[in-house]
């Protein structure tokens, strides 16, 4: 980042000349438009009124006799160039440090002895200029150092005291009350993307000190919001692979869970050193309500190259990209039954429990769509196999069809896409046009060879009946960076086995504005995903029976299972 070139006598520079409007532009009425000031002379103090205008990209103040700057600088949040030069300040504001958005901040000539660690927060700050100040001689011997400017920034970030407060309590949204004159299996899901270590980086979370960023303190936090919600089924997704055995294995064992995990697809192509680094997908469930019957891996990589038939797109676009879906076949025990009705002793159910990271580039929405088709054909898959042919406890058992055990759906993941994406339409709606946007204009024809998912009047289909577990609550982010705030993370169910009692609800925004946080992780908040978590009754259904309830009061029917005992296996 360069600094001598602004560390010249910068104020002995010509004056700025603007013009704002020319003549032809008053006589044709067109309204004044302009995003930079100047204010240049022996000014002593500023008026109030210039802190009202946010519009103002750049600011220049140099060569006047200011004295202070008010804390009220901090309103013009539109700032990316600030020119304080040769002037007689003797400190800065802290609310300097709220202009997140500066790229240039010269300080050159001033009295400055010492600088408030708050300037760290500038994440974005390309050139500081300090020339002619008396600093202390930490601060300008990290300035002078190679890198000097990301140096003393970092430097500054990393002693900022953490904010006094800790993040309220997330409030629980009550959606309906379960029906206890009725046997139901109750239990929780939580989807939570942890932001895994290598990913964790300065150049991508500036904006967080370097020692809330280290896995070392983060894992802390990401364990307490996991254990603090207590769910019954829990999908991570963004893993590392020696962080599942080391970490996030023994330490959920320890508290009644089984789990399964797998890397990505390019794991297996890495040295066994290299393989502890790629991250995956793992789901966790509470033994004394779910026993394991039987774990699926999904391999997009894989999936395309085996149903290209040629196709360049989907070779050179789909196949390259090597996220993974993870499905578990759970079987409930009796621990997961509430309700006045008595519980049998073989009562059993089926539920496929799916967890997904798709693909995050922006530029390849049309890989997100296929991605996500190809695992709903894959989930189809499974749950045709298993209600077909399934032997309750490894041992012999009474063949069943998909008419008569029917096994609901937990779909969980960060699918890096907005409520109004080809994906999540897909998704609820159950098909999406061959001609969305999203395909960017690419004709994958061999889409066709996805059976569950027939061309029916121009759109691909899943047979899945799917309900977002948040439908209709007010949750305006799950992932919080200072480039991006929006919902990309979700929890469906199939809509006709199961009814939602209630959600965790969303961050409380006003912390996070007077905390002034512009983007996570941070020193509170150790991942830049908010979990999700949610509540889910399932009713009992006696094997060979069917209930068919009303959708659209949210009630279920559900598939029922034999009696044994099954090996929960890691």
């Amino acid at each position: 980042m360069p600094k001598d070139r602004y560390e010249q006598n910068n104020h002995n520079n010509h004056r700025r000349q603007y013009r704002i409007m020319s003549p032809d532009d008053i006589v044709s009425g067109k309204k004044p438009h302009w995003e930079q000031l100047e204010i240049v002379g022996t000014i002593r103090n500023l008026s109030p009124q210039l802190w009202s205008l946010q519009f103002l990209t750049a600011l220049y103040l140099n060569d006047n006799n200011l004295t202070r700057v008010p804390p009220e600088i901090c309103k013009l949040t539109s700032l990316m160039h600030l020119d304080l030069s040769a002037n007689k300040l003797r400190s800065l504001p802290v609310e300097l440090g709220d202009l997140v958005t500066l790229r240039e901040l010269l300080l050159n000539n001033n009295y400055l002895r010492n600088l408030p660690f708050e300037l760290g927060r500038l994440f974005q700050l390309q050139v500081l200029g300090l020339k002619g100040n008396p600093l202390n001689t930490d601060m300008l011997g990290l300035y002078n150092e190679h890198n000097g400017v990301p140096r003393l920034l970092s430097f500054m970030l990393d002693n900022i005291s953490p904010p006094s407060t800790l993040p309220p309590t997330r409030p629980w949204i009550h959606i309906k009350d379960p029906d206890r004159s009725r046997l139901a299996a109750i239990f929780s899901v939580m989807s939570y993307n942890v932001l895994c270590e290598k990913y964790a980086t300065k150049q991508l979370y500036g904006y967080c000190p370097t020692w809330a960023l280290a896995w070392e303190y983060r894992r802390k936090g990401i364990m307490d919001e996991i254990l603090h919600a207590n769910a019954d089924i829990i999908c991570l997704q963004e893993v590392e692979t020696d962080q599942f055995f080391t970490f996030f294995y023994p330490t959920l064992k320890q508290h009644g869970y089984e789990g399964v995990f797998s890397p990505k697809s390019r794991a297996k192509t890495m040295s066994e050193h290299e393989r502890k680094y790629v991250d995956g997908c793992a789901i966790f469930f509470r033994v004394n309500k779910f026993a394991l019957v039987k774990e699926h891996l999904v391999e997009f990589n894989q999936l395309a190259l085996a149903n290209a038939d040629g196709n360049e797109d989907m070779l050179n676009r789909v196949m390259p990209k090597d996220n993974i879906g993870l499905a578990v076949l759970l079987e409930t025990r009796p621990g997961c039954y509430e309700g006045t009705v008595s519980v049998p002793d073989n009562t059993r159910q089926l539920m496929l429990v799916a967890n997904v990271h798709i693909h995050w580039d922006p530029e390849y929405s049309d890989v997100k769509l296929i991605q996500t088709i190809m695992f709903m054909n894959e989930l189809k898959k499974i749950v045709d196999e298993e209600s077909i042919s399934f032997r309750p406890g490894g041992g012999s058992g009474v063949s069943r069809t998909p008419e008569n055990t029917p096994i609901p759906l937990v779909l969980c993941g960060d699918l890096n896409s907005l409520p109004d994406s080809g994906v999540i339409e897909y998704l609820e709606h159950g098909k999406v046009s061959v001609h969305h946007e999203d395909f960017k204009d690419i004709h994958y024809k061999v889409l066709r060879n996805f059976s569950s998912n027939t061309e029916q009047n121009g759109h691909i289909t899943h047979s899945f009946s799917l309900q977002g577990a948040y439908h209709n609550q007010s949750v305006q982010y799950t992932n919080y960076t200072y480039d991006f705030k929006g919902v990309i993370d979700y929890i469906f169910t199939s809509r006709n086995f199961m009814s939602t009692l209630g959600v965790l609800g969303p961050v409380e925004q006003d912390w996070l504005d007077q905390s002034k946080i512009v983007g996570c992780p941070h020193t509170s908040v150790p991942s830049d995903h908010f979990s999700l978590l949610t509540e889910f009754e399932m009713p009992y259904t006696t094997p060979g029976t069917t209930n068919s309830t009303n959708a659209n009061t949210n009630s279920s029917s559900g598939g029922g299972g034999g009696g044994g005992n099954y090996l929960v296996r890691r």
